[in-house]
């Protein structure tokens, strides 16, 4: 084993989790459907000064069925499913229109918290998708103006170039439109809220859709 590695493997394995108090979750008290516990974890979590909230993990399933994931921002939670936006002709968009269905992660280490989602990805309405690109900053909004995503770039000045011709039109055209900008709902079948336990008993309990209605199931 090189040095390097062994320095490495040393440093992971000095790392710890949840070295603060955790909160109690009783499952027997857990309202009947996803959504409510979902609302009230995340207001939890901003509480307890967790940084970025709002960001989670999705991940995806190429033409071979081989896993792809990525951070990015929640931009709702409502009775439809968790929502989220990006370009229609980026990786993740042609891999939702390829296979639609997909996995959210969302990891809170301030309360030892996780909540997983699963379901099928479902395009919003294009009005909808246009009303999400405009409720962004002027920078989120330069960013979806600046070009292919996940293109291929031939320099990193090519990067700054149209970054640069994209916060002026922004900043000059604040209603200026992404035709391929699109907004995605994720309809969950199962939901799984985790309760860290110091002393690793820990607390998993999963909503999995029966028709209308929801069963909850302790993992």
């Amino acid at each position: 084993m090189s040095d390097a590695q062994k320095d490495f493997r040393d440093l992971l394995h000095a790392q710890r989790v949840w070295d603060v108090p955790l909160p109690r979750f009783d499952p027997s008290s857990a309202p009947a459907a996803p959504l409510p516990l979902f609302h009230a974890w995340f207001a939890e979590a901003v509480a307890a000064g967790q940084t970025e909230p709002h960001t989670m993990t999705l991940a995806t399933a190429d033409t071979e069925g081989r896993p792809d994931v990525r951070t990015l921002i929640l931009h709702d939670a409502d009775e439809r499913g968790w929502h989220f936006a990006t370009h229609a002709t980026s990786t993740k968009g042609r891999q939702l229109a390829a296979r639609p269905y997909a996995a959210l992660g969302f990891y809170w280490p301030a309360q030892g918290r996780q909540v997983r989602v699963r379901g099928a990805a479902v395009p919003a309405g294009r009005e909808e998708s246009r009303a999400d690109l405009h409720a962004r900053s002027t920078g989120a909004l330069a960013a979806a103006l600046t070009g292919s995503q996940s293109e291929v770039l031939g320099s990193q000045e090519e990067l700054v170039r149209a970054s640069e011709a994209a916060w002026d039109r922004a900043r000059a055209e604040p209603d200026a439109e992404a035709e391929t900008w699109t907004r995605y709902v994720v309809e969950p079948r199962e939901v799984e809220f985790f309760q860290g336990d110091g002393r690793r008993r820990h607390v998993r309990l999963r909503y999995r859709r029966d028709g209308a209605a929801w069963t909850r199931e302790l993992l």
